[in-house]
């Protein structure tokens, strides 16, 4: 049995030599593109048909796939500050508006969290003139504290 990253490097290399993009791979697999990829980093559990289908898209040999239906181990960053620059800018965005966004969720639901269990994400391109915009669009449930 191969270690997650050890399926994640396969699962990167057949996705790279096929051509083939997050969104072409979601669209067998059926399910969103962000999932998709989150799933095919490790990040989330495919169920056996969702990992057969992206198996056979990418080529992938039985011991790839089983790797796609085992528990997934979320949270890839390690305790430093990321130093890729796109994750760096995310972690930046978090660490400058974590406290408004905070502030602003619970000025409008009340003291609690967003899930990251009930949840979704969207990412677009949006053409403008001044350059292409990146739009990221997280969809959580909130999730009140409770008293007791």
């Amino acid at each position: 049995m191969i270690d997650r990253s050890e399926a994640t490097h396969r699962i990167l290399a057949a996705k790279e030599s096929a051509g083939l993009s997050f969104e072409e791979i979601a669209a067998a697999v059926g399910a969103h593109e962000v999932w998709v990829a989150s799933a095919l980093l490790g990040q989330n559990t495919m169920t056996r048909d969702q990992a057969a289908a992206a198996g056979k898209l990418l080529g992938l040999d039985e011991e790839t796939v089983a790797a796609l239906t085992r528990d997934a181990s979320r949270g890839s960053l390690g305790q430093a500050v990321p130093t890729d620059p796109l994750i760096y800018r995310l972690y930046e965005i978090v660490q400058v508006y974590g406290t408004t966004m905070k502030a602003v969720i619970e000025e409008k639901f009340g003291s609690g969290i967003m899930s990251a269990i009930d949840f979704s994400m969207d990412i677009q391109k949006k053409p403008d003139p001044k350059g292409d915009r990146v739009v990221v669009t997280l969809d959580g449930k909130f999730l009140p504290y409770r008293t007791w």
